[in-house]
């Protein structure tokens, strides 16, 4: 009787301690979920964008979403798939440092540059993750991420590995693939399903739902096609206009001053 107990006992502890991949929500045969559909909002609407938009939209609207946010800082949350709320105020991954166990920690990411690829729906980023791990903050590059939209409902962002100065005997590379299943334009959130590896001094990874949210939207303000004072006549010697006074075609606000040949 006690043998049995105890048997039950080491294959519930098995259990808990061990990532079941094939009931994981986040793996579908042994690889990262890829989401069914993607959902774009826009104008304060959410619908799902193979319905009604194609691969060219979203891959614009991305591009400008993004474009508007470089040289800005994004913040990363860990979230639920279904109701895109953050669960906690940071993506975390279980690790190994050399023999002792620990997590890393993405709280945030800088977008650094944004650059369209000629002849194909892809963008190359150049990101840079705050990672930490156990408290400390480790010196870590660039991350070269490329962003593609191959159809309406498969976009994904991934990177060839970027380095983190983690233990004081190497680099540690870590790699991230992106599913993105959700894109907010309103009010600049891109979320999907994310899985991080490790490789090096320091080991790990994780699998999960990811949300990021852009310090701006998709939509800009208009630019100023004005300086201060442009629209002002110059005055001649007597104080006379010495532009022409005739009617004047309307141009949003600009006025088109002839040019003396």
């Amino acid at each position: 009787m006690y043998k049995k107990i105890l048997a039950l006992s080491l294959l519930a502890l098995m259990s808990t301690g061990c990532v079941d991949y094939q009931n994981n929500e986040n793996f579908e045969n042994g690889n990262l979920k890829m989401p069914s559909s993607v959902v774009v909002c826009r104008a304060k609407q959410c619908a799902p964008a193979k319905a009604a938009m194609s691969s060219e939209y979203i891959y614009n609207s991305l591009s400008h979403l993004l474009t508007n946010n470089n040289r800005s800082k994004a913040l990363v949350c860990e979230s639920d798939g279904g109701s895109r709320v953050c669960t906690e105020a940071f993506v975390s991954l279980p690790v190994k440092v050399g023999i002792t166990p620990a997590h890393m920690y993405i709280d945030s990411v800088k977008i650094t540059d944004v650059t369209l690829v000629k002849g194909a729906p892809q963008m190359s980023l150049v990101l840079n993750y705050n990672v930490s791990i156990n408290g400390q903050t480790p010196e870590c590059t660039s991350s070269k991420t490329l962003l593609y939209v191959k159809s309406s409902d498969n976009i994904i962002m991934e990177d060839s590995g970027y380095n983190c100065k983690m233990t004081s005997i190497g680099t540690t590379s870590v790699k991230t693939l992106f599913a993105i299943d959700y894109i907010d334009l309103d009010y600049g959130y891109i979320g999907g399903y994310y899985s991080i590896g490790l490789s090096g001094p320091a080991s790990g990874g994780g699998t999960g739902y990811m949300l990021i949210r852009l310090a701006k939207d998709a939509y800009p303000l208009s630019p100023a096609l004005t300086a201060k004072g442009v629209n002002k006549p110059r005055g001649g010697a007597n104080g006379s206009s010495i532009l022409n006074t005739g009617p004047s075609e309307s141009t949003g606000g600009v006025k088109m001053y002839p040019i003396k040949r």
